[in-house]
This record gives structure tokens, C-alpha cells and sequence, in this order.
């Protein structure tokens, strides 16, 4: 136990104790005690509560047996935006932020778009791009009702609920029938392979199943994602979804097979074809 020249424990102390990087180990400070990253600086030495402490240190165990550091703190940004996220939703990664920018560009110049979200999560695609055009009205569905709880929540938190519908659904099936068409759909689907071996690793360990993989061949959300779209949307519109990183080539097939235009496929910062589009007919 790591203390300081009076006995007492610190911030100091606590960032020398082994197994995290330094990193980790602030931000689970900074969590557990309210503190920010200059605080943690200017009072490393200030003897801290035996209670935070014991948070910290239950916290520390945790992440090193290999808890998301999202999931120990409950948030995790995205597009600027704070989302609260709990293990019922996948954690907002950066590559995603890839589909809210094809999203936002392909809406420029229309006025009070619709838009559709499909396995919306934590709600973090839906709310990025209400927060990013406040005329835009959001419909996102997702079968998880504990999902829809945490994605409710960080629409009131960003004060976004009255532009947000959330309907629990397996895919398009709680739509009416006589839904307006909508101007955009966007999805993140589970799209992992089943038995892959990057979901007995890292992060992906503790992340719901049902949002990384499809117990299939990673393709059998996609498909009836690019099926259901062309009836969904006003022509002229699109479809975009991130799929996994040899998955293009497949998804291009299927928007073209559903007789979309303009197909292609968008690379993420690390030079990966993340995202696949195409415009309705």
C-alpha cells in the first residue's frame, strides 16, 4: 500500500502503485474524486479520504482484470458529446464518428430532415446528429429495452429528448406501415462474426454480445438492414452503415443488388473501409 511521508495516501502515491498506465489511473482519479486533471497536479500531495481510497483502489482491480474504463466511470465521449453508457450498450468508439460526418454532410441543404437509426445503443449516432442539426427529427430503434433506458437518458441529459422517437424493435419491425419515408438511415450494426476471436479480447469481453455480433456470418443485420431501406426511404435518400474492416466489398454488393446508387465505401482515420453508402434509386 502506497503512502505518503506522514502515512497518509495521495494522488502521488496512488500513481506510482503498478499496473495501470498513469493514464488510466488519473482518469479513474479524477472519476472517483471529482477532480480535474489540473487539480490531480496542483493537489497530488493532499492526503485523500480512506472512502475515495477504497473506490479508487476497488475501481484500479477492476480495470486491471480488464473492466472498459467507460463502464468503471459510466460516461465516454463521442462527436463532443458526453454519453452515459452502462454494460447493456456497446461504447461509443471514434470510427464511428466517421458515419455521423458522411451523415451530416449528405443532410446539408436540407431543411427538417428525418432520420432513422437502427440498434441506436447508448443513442450516441441519433444524438450526435441531433445536436449537430437542430431542425433534424431522429426515429431510433433498438431491441434492447435496457439499451433504449441508457439512450432515453442521454437525450434528456443533452436536453435532445423532444427531436428523439426511441422504439424498441427488432430492426424496421415496430414502424408503422404507414411511416413517412425518411430522409437519411444510418446504422451501426453487430456486423463480428460469430466465434471471432477479438470477442473473447479486450474491451469486447464485457460489451453486450448481441451488439457486436450477429451469431452469424456478420453480414445477416446488413442484409436485412440494405432490404429494408429502399421502402424506407424518400428516393434520392441514403443509406450509410459501418460494418467491420474486411466487410466492404460485401456491403457494396448488397446496396448495389438493392439497386442503390452512388455506392461507396469511406476509410476511417487508421485507413480501414469503415463505412458503406449508397443513395435510393
Amino acid at each position: 500500500m502506497s503512502q505518503g511521508q506522514d502515512g497518509s495516501t495521495t494522488v502521488e502515491t496512488l500513481l506510482r502503485e503498478p499496473g495501470l498506465p498513469p493514464s488510466e489511473s488519473r482518469i479513474l482519479l479524477s472519476h472517483v474524486l471529482g477532480w480535474s486533471r489540473t487539480q490531480l497536479i496542483t493537489r497530488d500531495r493532499e492526503p485523500l479520504a480512506p472512502d475515495a481510497v477504497a473506490v479508487y483502489r476497488g475501481l484500479h482491480a477492476r480495470r486491471v482484470a480488464g473492466e472498459p474504463i467507460a463502464y468503471l466511470t459510466g460516461t465516454r465521449e463521442f462527436f463532443g458529446l458526453t454519453f452515459a453508457v452502462s454494460p447493456s450498450v456497446l461504447i461509443p468508439r471514434p470510427e464511428t464518428e466517421l458515419l455521423v460526418e458522411l451523415a451530416l454532410a449528405r443532410l446539408e441543404g436540407g431543411a427538417t430532415p428525418r432520420v432513422l437509426d437502427l440498434g441506436t445503443g447508448s443513442g450516441a449516432i441519433a444524438l450526435a446528429i441531433a445536436h449537430s442539426r437542430p431542425d433534424a427529427q431522429l426515429t431510433a430503434l433498438d431491441r434492447s429495452a435496457d439499451a433504449l433506458r441508457v439512450a432515453t437518458g442521454n437525450a434528456q441529459q443533452l436536453g435532445l429528448a423532444p427531436r428523439v422517437r426511441f422504439l424498441e424493435s427488432d430492426w424496421y419491425g415496430a414502424l408503422a406501415a404507414d411511416e413517412a419515408p425518411f430522409d437519411m438511415i444510418v446504422s451501426n450494426p453487430p456486423y463480428i462474426v460469430a466465434g471471432d476471436e477479438h470477442l473473447s479480447q479486450g474491451d469486447l469481453r464485457f460489451e453486450p454480445a448481441d451488439a457486436l455480433t450477429d451469431h452469424a456470418d456478420g453480414l445477416a443485420a446488413l442484409r436485412i438492414i440494405v432490404a429494408g431501406a429502399v421502402s424506407r426511404l424518400k428516393p434520392g435518400s441514403w443509406l450509410l452503415c459501418e460494418h467491420g474492416y474486411h466487410q466492404a466489398a460485401d456491403v457494396r454488393a448488397l446496396c448495389n443488388a438493392a439497386g442503390f446508387l452512388d455506392v461507396f465505401s469511406e476509410r476511417d482515420l487508421a485507413g480501414i473501409e469503415r463505412t458503406t453508402g449508397g443513395r435510393r434509386a
